[in-house]
């Protein structure tokens, strides 16, 4: 059931937050391996990247790779979030006296991340090629031609087998290690200090708001490079033996962004990173920590 809840609760999420999700994408591979000033701009921020794309792919292309998202969500996040729980349930996070360990809170949320990284991974790239996906004129990044994600995977099958639908899923596991650590154990930790501090009622839904807050600002932060270098590692096109054309791996992928692009290329995309985590956060945080609540309280009736 904590599987369950966790999906379900990152699906909910996941269905508001996609249009900022395909405006980060673009904005991430535009200009990809290319110094500042030479290449073209098509969006120029996140409000802007939304009209130009209503406008130039129409309006149903803000929700560009909707379907293989909400699967990524509910995979990805009722695997992460739901082993988060149950390691907080049998006591892994706690130190000797019984409250919450930050350290632990971390190694927790970094191991359920890479797990749940690792078996959603061929939904992340499918979203990915998916989001990318626009017209000539404001196309940035190698383009997929996927009609839908059902035809994605089965291209990708076909052309390089079952472990194609894994590329860059070397890329996808550091990435959700470092959110979801940085994620999770700052909303426990804030959460826990909130209450404790009893600015809030005890089972005031503000203190759940107030905690994911602060964790929304601290994952963007901590997230954006290694979401950046996950995007390109994705999107990027491949040879015919499934060879990357740009990225060698992760560390190349890292080492070409700043000779590049600079350490600014580490941060492309950070606004509508920010617009779409933070709600993402917020949205399936609070989500998951209502549905808890509600799942115990019928528990105890029953």
């Amino acid at each position: 059931m904590e599987f369950l809840i966790g999906g379900l609760a990152a699906c909910g999420a996941g269905f508001f937050t996609n249009p900022l999700e395909v405006v980060k994408t673009r904005m991430q591979l535009q200009g990809e391996l290319q110094a500042r000033g030479q290449h073209a701009i098509y969006y120029r921020n996140s409000f802007h990247a939304i009209k130009t794309i209503i406008k130039t792919d129409g309006i149903l292309a803000i929700q560009n790779g909707l379907v293989p998202a909400l699967w990524y969500q509910l995979v990805m996040n009722g695997i992460r979030l739901g082993s988060y729980q149950i390691m907080m349930n049998v006591g892994l996070t706690k130190d000797k006296d019984g409250n919450l360990s930050f350290p632990k809170s971390i190694a927790a949320g970094a191991l359920a991340g890479s797990m749940g990284a690792s078996i959603g991974s061929p939904f992340y790239m499918i979203k990915t090629h998916m989001q990318s996906k626009a017209a000539q004129e404001i196309a940035v990044g190698h383009q997929h031609p996927h009609e839908s994600m059902f035809h994605g995977m089965k291209s990708v099958f076909h052309d390089h087998g079952f472990t194609g639908l894994w590329r860059g899923v070397s890329a996808a596991i550091p990435r959700v290690m470092v959110g979801s650590a940085t994620q999770l154990s700052s909303f426990s930790t804030s959460k826990q200090y909130i209450a404790k501090s009893k600015i809030f009622h005890t089972d005031s839904w503000l203190n759940t708001f107030s905690a994911t807050v602060c964790s929304a600002f601290t994952v963007t932060m901590c997230m954006t490079p290694f979401d950046v270098v996950s995007t390109r590692m994705y999107n990027q096109g491949v040879d015919k033996l499934g060879n990357g054309l740009h990225y060698k791996n992760v560390v190349d992928c890292f080492l070409k962004i700043f000779n590049t692009e600079g350490l600014w290329g580490f941060y492309k995309g950070w606004g509508p990173s920010f617009l779409r985590l933070g709600p993402h956060t917020v949205l399936s945080l609070m989500i998951w920590d209502r549905l808890r609540v509600f799942y115990m309280s019928f528990q105890e009736k029953m």
